[in-house]
C-alpha cells in the first residue's frame, strides 16, 4: 500500500467522522427543539431542524459510501 492511498483514505474517513459529527449536533438540536412546549414559530424552526438534519444526513451517507467504495478497492479490487 503506498503512503498517498493511506493519506487518501485518512482523508475520507476524517470527512465521514467530521460529517457524523455535524449530524449529531443537528438532531440534538432537533430534538431540543421538540423538548419545550410550542408555538407556531417554534414548530416552523423545529421543522426547519427536522430539514437540515435530513440534509446533513443525506451527507453523511454521501460520506460513509465515498469512504466504504475506497475501502472496498483497496481490500477487494472492486
Amino acid at each position: 500500500m503506498q503512503q498517498n492511498d493511506t493519506l487518501e483514505l485518512d482523508q475520507m474517513q476524517s470527512a465521514y467522522k467530521s460529517a457524523v459529527e455535524e449530524w449529531i449536533a443537528a438532531i440534538k438540536q432537533e430534538e431540543a427543539l421538540a423538548s419545550v412546549n410550542h408555538s407556531v414559530a417554534e414548530v416552523d424552526e423545529w421543522e426547519g431542524a427536522h430539514f437540515a438534519e435530513d440534509k446533513i444526513r443525506d451527507k453523511v451517507k454521501a460520506a460513509k459510501k465515498k469512504y466504504e467504495d475506497a475501502l472496498r478497492e483497496k481490500f477487494f479490487g472492486f
